[in-house]
């Protein structure tokens, strides 16, 4: 397995593989890596074969957090994360540097951003405004990079996902995006780095997240269709049984335009996040 830091160096590993015709598959991750990212390792492998490279990048992007939120506390645990990746069977982990990322971002001389106007309107970026245009940014960065022929995302991102897939339709570009199921813990819980965060009582009530995901399946289960405030009002009961757990927001939408419903089905997806002390959670899952 191959370590690389320096993006010149990244850019000559990709140029040698598209000379030599070798198909390259891209994980994405900020790192504290877990089963959940294994699985997406795992996904990237069957997708260019034993033949292929798996790229892994491990970079925690300043670019997508607030002034008030958790970069600095984001959990890093680069030695596990270089043995997990190697014993993956991982080809190379790219890890940047602020520097080389986004070179004198400090002193104001990084001006250059890519945004979507759209689909970054709702939910996470309703309540990170500035959120998504440092993830399109970097993943746009990364595809540079990189030059994969096939990236792999995680479904509990959904909306991260699919900003991604129409920022690589609108701009062209020549990467399959493929996106693996969630992976979740013994009690629902979805994988997270930020898991990693949570205080021993305040994991014992994050399930709040899952919980109320079955309980919205449940009751679309039973009545066919019900109207969004009537399921919100039932999440809100369900978050009462947690506490520790403050529901950020709750929204049912269509699984590809993410335009919001007032009647949901099956068929629809909903989305939801929740913040704790030191964490702030989200999953989804369509109903």
């Amino acid at each position: 397995m191959r370590k690389i830091s320096k993006v010149t160096a990244m850019q000559r590993y990709a140029a040698e593989c598209g000379r030599s015709g070798t198909r390259v598959a891209l994980v994405p991750t900020m790192g504290c890596l877990h089963a959940g990212h294994m699985s997406l390792v795992h996904k990237a492998r069957k997708q260019v074969g034993p033949g292929g490279r798996v790229v892994v990048s491990i970079y925690v992007n300043p670019t997508q957090f607030a002034a008030n939120e958790d970069l600095d506390a984001y959990p890093r645990t680069l030695d596990r994360d270089l043995a997990d990746c190697r014993a993956a069977g991982v080809d190379v982990v790219f890890m940047p540097s602020d520097s080389s990322m986004y070179p004198d971002r400090e002193r104001g001389g990084y001006s250059t951003y890519v945004n979507e106007e759209n689909l970054s309107a709702s939910m996470e970026g309703g309540s990170r405004p500035t959120h998504f245009r440092g993830v399109t940014t970097v993943v746009a960065k990364l595809f540079n990079i990189v030059r994969p022929d096939v990236a792999i995302f995680g479904a509990k991102d959904w909306q991260q996902a699919a900003i991604i897939r129409r920022m690589v339709r609108d701009l062209n570009m020549a990467v399959k995006i493929t996106v693996a199921p969630t992976v979740r813990e013994a009690d629902g819980l979805a994988m997270s780095s930020r898991n990693a965060n949570l205080s021993p009582a305040e994991r014992a009530q994050a399930d709040v997240l899952y919980r109320s995901l079955r309980a919205a399946r449940a009751a679309v289960r039973a009545a066919g269709s019900v109207s969004a405030a009537k399921l919100r009002s039932g999440i809100r009961r369900v978050f009462k049984t947690a506490p520790l757990a403050k529901l950020d927001y709750v929204e049912f939408f269509h699984p590809d335009t993410l335009e919001p419903v007032r009647t949901v089905s099956s068929g629809t997806r909903m989305a939801l996040a929740a913040r704790f002390s030191r964490a702030r959670l989200i999953d989804n899952e369509r109903l």
